[in-house]
């Protein structure tokens, strides 16, 4: 049994939240609040509400346990970006990327 929660079109780029994402995998979900809380990344905060999400559901819709669950998956996928441009000099146009990313984060209970 598992329980899921997303992030759609957060406006952060993919390649920030894996490396806070790699820091949870396959840790016990108050390890890895706590890890989330004490790392000084931009991506933290969303990826920490998304694990209380996610042990919100386990809880409420599966009837797991919150003291054996543990982040069994969690990773993401580049969303939708925006392109912006940004004049340069001699009226040349550079062109902005702002990368969106699709946020999965899935929990189960230890056997």
């Amino acid at each position: 049994m598992e329980a899921r929660a997303y992030l759609r079109n957060a406006r952060i780029a993919p390649r920030k939240v894996q490396i806070v994402l790699d820091l949870i995998r396959n840790k016990p979900v108050d390890i890895a609040l706590a890890t989330l809380e004490l790392t000084p990344k931009a991506a933290s905060p969303m990826v920490a509400k998304l694990l209380k999400s996610a042990m919100a559901n386990a809880e409420n819709n599966h009837n797991m346990n919150k003291d054996d669950l543990y982040v069994s998956e969690c990773f993401v996928c580049p969303g939708p970006i925006m392109k912006r441009v940004m004049p340069r000099a001699q009226g040349r146009a550079f062109r902005i990327l702002k990368r969106t990313s699709h946020i999965t984060l899935v929990v189960k209970e230890k056997e």
